[in-house]
């Protein structure tokens, strides 16, 4: 792969995705698939400016390993270390780059109702902690290849390195950082995102239709005062960063337990090292009364029954079919890309940036105003190149968003 391009990748995440200040502490999570790449942006935080840049590994292998031989109750438990750990970062708040490279299918096997239990339990230790650290850090997801997703993504290559390659090229350019000045690239890319943001929030919709030969049929209430959002986002403290690398969505939380009809997914769903294919979910009173899949279902079953607000809707995002990583023609068996890919859905949590205001306002106030509340936030693709949605507004206006799968303006 040509170095200099990533560099300039690098560049882009401390530079764009996380926008790192000057002295600040930065926290990168990376798996074992790309050393040298990883080396590379620690580097880059550190010229744009970090006082301090900490690497946590993981290596998907060894979570089979851990769930094979350790007990449920041994997994569950929290060392004092690992509490303090948590409780010091929600005191320091670094920024967070989350590099993903894990196999799609690198968790098949594994007891997934051991491993649902696991994260339930754990979640309650570790959700409160994370609820109070909500907007106010820096965080950026992208990713890098890995042998195993690479090969997945290209079965048909000769080798592993040359399927690799192939990768690190598909994510350059779903990312927009193929060109010589991604930083800049990026720029414009959020300008252009911003402007959609801004008619759509002139047009003070309070609800959405969606309509697709497939067998889409759904209607979906939005919170009154709500935001659609897109592109760079502001922490409390007034920093600017990119969550997602790469991001073509235009995102809005609607209003919990106001949703009726059925969506049929577009794309697999990678959940928990497990693909989720060919599947349906249909909604009552605005939560989620049945599923069907034709692989997996009963993991979509599992997830759906994490807690309460699995059942509920957290995002409604909007992108064209006619999006540069739909235009690939390539299925990346990854969320972070296929959901870019066009228009998604997300069962569980709700982003309180979508409330305008959210920031004067407690978890209790904004649950009132209809952000769903989950351990989980699982965006699955409803997008499809016949799609319609209809945008209908306080005054019963009805105006077209979405025709032929692609934006009316």
């Amino acid at each position: 792969m040509n170095k200099l391009q990533l560099r300039r990748y690098a560049k882009l995440l401390a530079k764009t995705g996380i926008n790192v200040k000057k002295g600040q502490w930065v926290v990168v999570q990376a798996e074992l698939d790309q050393p040298e790449f990883v080396e590379m942006v620690v580097e880059e935080l550190y010229r744009a400016g970090a006082g301090k840049v900490t690497v946590d590994w993981s290596y998907q292998p060894l979570t089979t390993t851990h769930y094979k031989y350790q007990k449920q109750e041994s997994l569950e438990a929290f060392a004092k270390w690992e509490i303090e750990k948590l409780e010091y970062r929600k005191e320091q708040l670094p920024a967070m780059l989350y590099l993903e490279s894990a196999d799609p299918d690198g968790l098949k096997g594994l007891d997934q109702e051991k491993f649902t239990a696991v994260r339930m339990s754990r979640s309650k230790v570790i959700k409160p902690i994370r609820d109070e650290m909500e907007n106010k850090y820096q965080w950026c997801i992208a990713a890098v290849p890995s042998k195993a997703w690479a090969k997945k993504v290209f079965p048909d290559a000769p080798t592993s390195s040359s399927a690799v390659e192939r990768l690190w090229d598909a994510i350059l350019s779903a990312s927009r950082a193929d060109g010589p000045d991604p930083v800049k690239d990026w720029h414009r890319h959020n300008d252009e995102l911003g402007e959609k943001c801004d008619h759509l929030n002139r047009l003070k919709l309070a609800y959405l239709e969606y309509k697709s030969k497939n067998g889409t049929d759904f209607r979906v209430g939005l919170i009154d005062g709500s935001q659609f959002c897109g592109g760079s986002e502001e922490t409390l403290g007034g920093a600017t960063f990119n969550p997602n690398i790469p991001s073509e969505e235009i995102f809005i939380s609607p209003k919990a337990g106001d949703a009726e009809g059925i969506v049929y997914s577009t794309k697999p769903l990678s959940y928990q090292g497990e693909l989720i294919e060919d599947f349906s979910v249909r909604f009552e009173g605005g939560k989620v009364v049945e599923v069907k899949a034709k692989k997996n279902q009963e993991l979509l079953e599992k997830m759906i029954s994490m807690d309460e607000g699995a059942k509920m809707l957290g995002e409604c995002a909007l992108i064209a079919y006619d999006s540069p990583i739909n235009n690939t023609g390539l299925l990346f068996y990854n969320t972070l890309f296929d959901e870019n890919a066009s228009c998604h859905l997300a069962l569980g949590r709700g982003f309180n940036e979508c409330v305008r205001g959210y920031e004067t306002m407690t978890k209790e106030q904004l649950k009132e105003k209809g952000i769903n509340d989950s351990t989980i936030h699982v965006d699955f693709m409803i997008g499809s190149e016949d799609l319609e949605i209809i945008g209908v507004t306080k005054s019963g206006d009805r105006v077209p968003i979405f025709k032929n799968g692609n934006w009316v303006f």
